[in-house]
């Protein structure tokens, strides 16, 4: 199994979440961050000031999957996510050893 964690666009996430959904991942574990990339923030203009603004809201999906669902969720991801520009994220793919139910005890390796 693998985890898969996506830092997007905070306005692309309704775009992801419906897409993972079609493609039947539907449990996955959304949070609110802040982050900075290659962009290194962005310069706006605030009562005729400008401010730099380094870090920019982001959204980071968790979500585990079988190996073999790994490239498909990817493209999902890529497709549903993707403006073209700077700042439109990052995948990243790690290995889970074990899953382990609370409600019933049920272990998946």
């Amino acid at each position: 199994m693998k985890m898969v964690q996506a830092i997007i666009r905070a306005e692309k996430m309704d775009n992801v979440k419906k897409a993972l959904e079609e493609k039947g991942f539907i449990a996955m574990s959304i949070f609110e961050i802040t982050g900075r990339g290659e962009q290194k923030g962005i310069t706006l203009e605030h009562r005729g000031k400008k401010v730099e603004v380094d870090t920019l809201p982001k959204i980071m999906l968790e979500i585990v999957v079988k190996d073999q669902e790994v490239d498909t969720i990817i493209s999902t991801i890529r497709t549903a996510g993707r403006t073209g520009k700077f700042g439109d994220g990052k995948i990243f793919i790690l290995p889970v050893e074990m899953v382990a139910k609370v409600r019933t005890d049920e272990v998946w390796k």
